[in-house]
């Protein structure tokens, strides 16, 4: 990893101190990260857009136009998942993290799970728990 741009969606005020937010689409707002050769190079945040009718696939055109290239999230349902994919826009588990800044360290560390099929929220959009898994519909 030489530069990449995280998104963490994190409750307000977001920042590196801020709880990380339970669904990517339901967040207070994203938190970004810029990090260099290994290093934090800059933190701002980022407003997440309404969840409307095909909201979730609004939120990954917003991410990828503002130029982020992973993406750390508690819980992420498969049409998203699959919309981040073909963006190019890797996605990490991170509902382990206490705060951003733990997941940003983790995933430098590589000790994040790459988000999979498996693990991707069933159709609807309810908030769920880590450590489970969800049936393909």
């Amino acid at each position: 990893m030489t530069e990449v741009r995280i998104a963490i969606p994190s409750v307000l005020p977001g920042g590196l101190e801020a709880s990380l937010g339970a669904h990517f689409g339901h967040c207070d707002l994203y938190t970004v990260v810029d990090v260099k050769d290994g290093s934090i190079a800059g933190v701002s945040t980022l407003s997440c857009p309404p969840h409307e009718k095909g909201g979730c696939l609004a939120t990954v055109n917003h991410l990828a136009q503002n130029g982020i290239t992973v993406l750390v999230a508690g819980a992420i349902g498969m049409r998203p998942l699959m919309g981040f994919n073909q963006v190019g826009i890797d996605v990490f588990q991170g509902s382990n993290a206490s705060t951003v800044n733990a997941a940003v360290q983790a995933l430098l560390r590589n000790e994040l799970l790459p988000f999979t099929r498996e693990f991707a929220c069933g159709g609807g959009h309810a908030h769920h728990g880590q450590g489970h898994h969800h049936a393909e519909n």
